[in-house]
């Protein structure tokens, strides 16, 4: 994230903007700048900034801290006040702007009976002792690893063991999979992060979902598309038939005067959200003829050739 540039921004969304103009913006973004449509280098990190911006902003308890505290929200401990916290950062910028002059304390800030200190406003929610004279206990960093699901697992969620090497060292870890996890999505695993020290509390661990590709199905946001095969005569007459989806089988009725590439939408059946709408699943015609005719149907083809005026050179 470029200096300055905040969450909204990386959007292009206003403050007051609402859920679904959030929604729109990041599946814009998303659609130029996904790694499987967009190879230019700097399109991954875009992708990147663009789904952490969504996955914090898309919820409202997490986009109510990140207007409260900024981005330093995932280190504030629940309970601080946004003002006081205002007030601890603007002296620690002061202190910082001091230069590290006689009796400057750790890092270059200098304190002096005037200052503002953290501990004495946040109640020693930082566990600040010797604060004056010391660090004292430093709460472990947030640390980020990246995960692949199949399509299946995204929409169906539950349980994955992942391997994690760091430092020269491996552990493995049980992770629970939202149902409804998007591409770009983040797993907050709490105090799985980096350590503290001195008794101070673990960082988290934000696992960065990547959905890989299918050869059935394809995903926008929370849309699902999936290729709908029709014999000619189904398409031209219309059917109902059944059709294998992430969540089991589905019945999907063709009208008649299909074409290849109209697209049957069945409402809500795409990847499930847990905080509000799900998405829809499109089921995209696709017309198939026999690779070799019999000699019945070659008659029955040449027969409907002579009988049909229709041209579809001439269609719209």
């Amino acid at each position: 994230m470029a200096d300055g540039e905040d969450f909204y921004q990386i959007l292009g969304v206003p403050r007051d903007a609402s859920q679904e103009d959030i929604q729109r913006a990041y599946r814009k973004l998303a659609r130029t700048y996904h790694p499987d449509v967009n190879h230019d280098p700097g399109a991954a990190d875009r992708f990147k900034e663009a789904s952490e911006a969504y996955d914090v902003l898309s919820d409202p308890e997490t986009r109510r801290r990140y207007d409260a505290f900024g981005r330093d929200f995932r280190q504030v401990p629940e309970g601080v006040d946004p003002e006081t916290w205002r007030r601890a950062q603007a002296g620690a910028r002061a202190r910082a702007g001091a230069g590290a002059g006689a009796g400057a304390g750790p890092g270059g800030f200098s304190f002096s009976e005037g200052d503002i200190d953290l501990d004495d406003l946040l109640g020693g929610l930082f566990g600040g002792r010797g604060s004056r004279r010391g660090w004292g206990p430093i709460p472990g960093a947030d640390q980020e690893a990246g995960i692949e699901l199949t399509v299946e697992e995204a929409y169906r969620g539950g349980r994955r063991s992942i391997t994690l090497s760091s430092d020269g060292t491996r552990r493995s870890l049980d992770v629970t999979i939202p149902a409804g996890v998007t591409d770009g999505q983040r797993i907050r695993l709490a105090g799985q992060g980096g350590h503290g020290s001195d008794g101070a509390r673990n960082g988290d661990l934000y696992l960065i979902v990547r959905i890989a590709s299918h050869p059935r199905y394809r995903l926008d946001g929370r849309d699902l598309y999936v290729e709908l095969r029709l014999a000619p005569w189904e398409a031209a007459l219309g059917t109902s038939l059944a059709l294998d989806t992430p969540g089991g089988e589905v019945k999907v009725k063709v009208p008649g005067g299909t074409s290849s590439g109209r697209r049957i939408r069945l409402a809500g059946r795409g990847l499930p959200n847990p905080r509000g709408k799900a998405g829809d699943l499109y089921a995209e015609a696709r017309i198939m003829v026999p690779a070799r005719l019999s000699r019945a149907e070659r008659r029955l083809f040449e027969q409907l050739a002579a009988e049909s005026d229709f041209d579809p050179r001439k269609q719209r």
